[in-house]
């Protein structure tokens, strides 16, 4: 009479059901990574909304997807293997700031994408990534025609506030005060406004109003910064 114990079920059902790395697959979820991380690359490049573009964070979307595939297709190869890479995995910290929301969809994806090939679902990746990316670009083409914008304004006193702000209310239908900090040098004001065109020659006249001492325009498409 056989009597099964844990550590015969745990050894059959993990140690011993575990299959060898098959190169074949390997090289197939790897190029499968390289070539969805780079149409990656290229949606988050068409559909970038942001103030400044980042080349290197772009590029690091294809190196992630490459390194998760990597990392998966190590952890499904040994459960021995797994275990200790969690707990490396597990000390690791990243301390980088994401200021705009789509960025961390970006990140995700490309972790997703990772992943999924290092599991052998070659079909969701492909399929799964198709859906995402034809979604992000549909949904860029769709962006406000009015851009915001701060207006950062540094003034003497209260008339060349009002003169400046003159100047605005002249120029825009729709004017938010976001801040006014009054100190012994002076008054700081910040104005959002929304921009259908680039044309800022208002910004000569503000600058031109006795008081002012500084004049600054400044975008505030990616709502985080503002």
């Amino acid at each position: 009479m056989n009597i099964t114990t844990f550590a015969d079920v745990f050894r059959k059902s993990f140690l011993e059901d575990f299959s060898g790395l098959s190169f074949g697959a390997s090289m197939a979820a790897l190029a499968s990574a390289c070539l969805i991380g780079l149409c990656i690359h290229l949606v988050y490049k068409k559909t970038f909304a942001g103030v400044m573009y980042s080349q290197p964070f772009n590029t690091s979307l294809v190196l992630l997807s490459l390194l998760t595939t990597l990392v998966i297709l190590a952890v499904t190869s040994n459960v021995v293997l797994s275990l200790g890479m969690v707990g490396a995995l597990s000390i690791v910290r990243f301390r980088t700031a994401i200021k705009d929301p789509l960025d961390l969809v970006f990140l995700f994806w490309s972790l997703s994408v990772g992943i999924i090939l290092g599991a052998g679902m070659f079909a969701l990746a492909y399929i799964g990534s198709l859906i995402i990316g034809i979604t992000l670009y549909v949904f860029s083409k769709k962006r406000p025609s009015a851009i915001p914008y701060i207006v950062m304004l540094k003034v003497d006193g209260d008339a060349a506030e009002i003169s400046a702000f003159g100047i605005l209310k002249k120029q825009f239908k729709h004017i938010q005060l976001k801040s006014k900090t009054v100190t012994g040098n002076g008054i700081e004001l910040l104005y959002e406004i929304h921009l259908k065109h680039t044309d800022s020659a208002f910004m000569k006249d503000i600058a031109a109003v006795p008081g002012v001492r500084t004049s600054a325009l400044v975008n505030c498409s990616n709502q985080i910064d503002c």
